[in-house]
């Protein structure tokens, strides 16, 4: 009974979070310098469909936990030296396990015109709204698909951020020692299309922890006529394994890896009269196969953005993208591509809209974020109502509509997956 669980759980520990918060104010009331912060939460993801991968698990919903966020701050008076150390205590309800994991925990030193950043911590770059194309950092695709709140799509990376400011130009270099993929959606709790579905032996390598393997991302930045402007470089991975079969028609396993990537790339922001104009664009090169003959690794790719957002009332905003992917050696990858393998376009459209509504003095939030894709013939609704009772205590509820003509295209493939969410938060 996993909803009526965390109700209970975040009810019965709102009191002790009360007192908890009023300590942390008292604290700070005689100079302490640490701050303490933190919220209750209890989420839940029924599946709207009855069909549901059948294992261990073999849950209707698709998540469920009742969570525990801890946040700990503080700095010296001057603001030269800083720390946050952020976690989460949590119960797996589909999985029946008592869980815990680190989403930030850096150190920060600031000197002059340059800052640096020291520990687990979570970076975000480019333009796009839930589009990313320089924004290269690992994401949790399995959190975004079932209903989670939206800060658990970025994960954290063990990294070295170093900042400068000047006048001229402004720069951010991170340095990532250890390779962190993105979280997939697993059998486990999504069905999905699968090439090889009844071969179970599988082995995943991940990069080796050494100085050559390391990831690098810079970023150059400063205002340009009135137009916020960046430019962007990586070196490191693609996110995503890449799964090939030991032998061919008839394999009897998979061997998996992450394959090199370097990208480059450049954004910008500008008012457009009552509207805001995004522009964004990406170089992907496929270093492990820049000639496109390898079916297994992704072709080097270009990649490009545009995206509108102006207020249409009051309290009523409107954001719309239009994204595409050209892969290049379109000709070598068809001509390598084995018999019975679903074949990409050249070209991958992406349309997105976002309607955002506010009412009673923002207690109220409606919105609905929609993907569409014309070339791949799927999409992705997202409606969600939001309220605020008082500045502590929330709730959110929502849903996540899968729809497509093949199961073999992004979206497209977790067409049984559709689901509800309800999200009840209490802030501390």
């Amino acid at each position: 009974m996993p909803v009526r669980f965390g109700f209970i759980l975040v009810f019965l520990l709102a009191p002790a979070s009360e007192l908890w918060a009023q300590v942390a104010s008292n604290q700070q009331s005689k100079n302490f310098p640490l701050r303490i912060h933190g919220f209750l939460m209890g989420n839940f993801t029924p599946r709207i469909e009855g069909d549901h991968p059948l294992g261990e698990e073999d849950s209707r919903f698709l998540w469920a936990d009742e969570r525990v966020r801890l946040e700990v701050t503080g700095n010296t008076a001057n603001g030269s030296l800083a720390f946050l150390a952020k976690g989460d205590l949590f119960h797996d309800a589909v999985a029946n396990k008592l869980d815990g994991t680190v989403r930030e925990a850096y150190l920060d030193v600031s000197r002059g015109g340059f800052d640096l950043r020291l520990g687990r911590e979570i970076v975000t770059w480019g333009v796009g709204d839930l589009v990313f194309i320089n924004d290269v950092f690992p994401k949790d695709w399995a959190a975004f698909f079932s209903g989670r709140p939206l800060e658990y799509m970025k994960v954290g990376v063990d990294a070295a951020k170093l900042r400068m400011s000047h006048p001229v130009l402004n720069a951010e270099f991170v340095a990532i020692p250890r390779f962190e993929p993105d979280h997939l959606p697993n059998v486990q709790r999504f069905s999905f299309f699968d090439p090889f579905p009844n071969i179970r032996q599988r082995n995943l390598n991940q990069p080796a922890v050494t100085p050559g393997n390391a990831e690098y991302a810079l970023r150059l930045y400063r205002r340009v006529l009135e137009s916020d402007m960046s430019l962007y470089a990586y070196r490191g991975y693609w996110r995503q394994p890449s799964f090939g079969p030991d032998s061919l028609p008839q394999p009897t396993q998979l061997y998996g890896f992450y394959p090199r990537l370097v990208t480059f790339g450049a954004s910008a922001l500008q008012n457009f009269g009552a509207a805001l104009l995004s522009l964004e664009a990406g170089y992907y090169d496929s270093l492990d196969d820049r000639a496109g003959t390898n079916p297994v690794i992704p072709n080097s790719q270009l990649r490009f953005l545009i995206g509108y957002q102006r207020q249409l009332a009051n309290e009523l905003a409107l954001g719309m993208q239009y994204y595409v992917e050209i892969l290049k050696e379109y000709a070598a990858y068809k001509k390598t591509l084995p018999a019975g393998f679903p074949m990409q376009d050249r070209a991958r459209h992406l349309l997105t809209v976002r309607l955002t509504k506010f009412l009673r003095y923002q207690t109220w939030k409606l919105s609905l974020f929609s993907f569409y894709s014309p070339s791949d013939q799927d999409a992705l609704v997202i409606p969600e109502v939001w309220h605020a009772f008082t500045d502590r205590l929330s709730v959110g509820a929502g849903a996540n509509i899968f729809a497509g003509q093949r199961e073999t295209t992004f979206l497209g493939q977790f067409d049984r997956n559709d689901n509800l969410y309800i999200v009840l938060r209490f802030d501390f």
